[in-house]
């Protein structure tokens, strides 16, 4: 015989929809009563039927995810699964599982989009990236659809609940550090210009130059995508540059990227940080076990994931909670990819 909410509240000495509030994780619940239930249901080896409580409910207790451009980006760069692990703590928090959006380019995303969202089965989107032009943000804004944002909007800011390291101030940071350390022929090595952290990074980066009094290069600026290609690509072409106009440091706005610069310079037989300082965004795994290991902007990638999923239920719980913009913070670490220039 399958055990029953009534033979839970029972065992518990609580009423059947004190159980039901325990399951929804109703903040009206005090945690001690929580923590009563719960041990209760473990006890008698009682699991909810969500497939139920979502037909009852109108809900499916699931959120979209929703990833930028190529799916070779996200299954590659490590700072994915560092979001995910947050993204998944938060919602599992809630009972909510998670439906990922991947394509082999913008199109099939856009219409996987389309197809979760008009199929009804999720609750709510959350962005995993913030894009000068997006489609897909067009789209959940026109149908009034529940979502919120990792990286911040490049329009209607007011308008949408996001979840952001403050991008400007990170990059103005590490650019700061560099110049600190004596460098004055600075690069910055950015993603994709259409994703908004990219223009955020480069105004931080522009703020330091300008505030140092040091000159900006056009040529001292590349974009490439979030790939060990991308950095590789990046750096051979910086290299071609002659050798006394050469940059002495490069902010690198991923870890990843950040690898493929060092790869290719010790191909070179160019050493770091001798003859060239790095300091790289994220402070993923892949910083620590590159050769020499980078510094690395510390954004909180798991706190980013975390956030997001909690603000989205939240909203889905409450529609009318007011909008938000939280701000992760960020540290500078430290490594052995930075130091001094020794030939200004």
């Amino acid at each position: 015989m399958s055990i029953t909410i009534k033979d839970v509240a029972k065992y518990a000495n609580v009423a059947p929809s004190t159980v039901s509030r325990v399951i929804a994780n109703n903040p009206r619940i005090s945690d001690r009563t929580k923590e009563k239930v719960r041990e209760a249901m473990k006890e008698l080896g009682y699991h909810p039927n969500f497939i139920a409580r979502s037909l009852a409910n109108q809900s499916t207790q699931v959120i979209g995810l929703v990833t930028p451009g190529s799916s070779d980006v996200f299954f590659q760069n490590p700072f994915f699964p560092t979001v995910l692990r947050g993204l998944s703590e938060g919602a599992h928090e809630n009972q909510y599982a998670l439906q990922l959006v991947t394509g082999q380019n913008e199109e099939e995303i856009y219409n996987g989009v389309v197809q979760m969202v008009q199929g009804g089965r999720v609750d709510g989107v959350i962005l995993l990236y913030s894009k000068v032009e997006d489609r897909i943000l067009m789209y959940l804004r026109e149908r009034n659809f529940p979502f919120v944002m990792i990286g911040k909007p490049f329009n209607f800011v007011e308008e949408i609940t996001h979840v952001d390291n403050d991008n400007a101030q990170a990059a103005k940071d590490a650019t700061d550090f560099l110049i600190e350390l004596g460098h004055e022929r600075i690069s910055f090595i950015g993603g994709d210009e259409n994703l908004v952290v990219t223009v955020e990074r480069l105004t931080g980066y522009e703020n330091a130059l300008t505030q140092a009094s040091l000159p900006y290069r056009e040529d001292y600026i590349l974009h490439q995508s979030f790939l060990l290609e991308g950095g590789q690509d990046a750096v051979c072409e910086l290299m071609e540059l002659p050798l006394m106009e050469r940059p002495t440091a490069l902010v690198v706005a991923d870890d990843l990227m950040a690898l493929g610069v060092l790869n290719t310079l010790n191909e070179l037989g160019i050493s770091v940080p001798e003859d060239i300082s790095i300091l790289s965004f994220n402070n993923v795994l892949t910083s620590e076990m590159a050769r020499p290991p980078l510094s690395s902007v510390d954004i909180n990638i798991f706190n980013l994931g975390y956030n997001a999923s909690k603000h989205l239920i939240e909203r889905l719980k409450n529609p009318e909670v007011p909008v938000k913009r939280v701000i992760i913070e960020h540290e500078i670490v430290k490594r052995f990819s930075t130091e001094a220039p020794v030939h200004k």
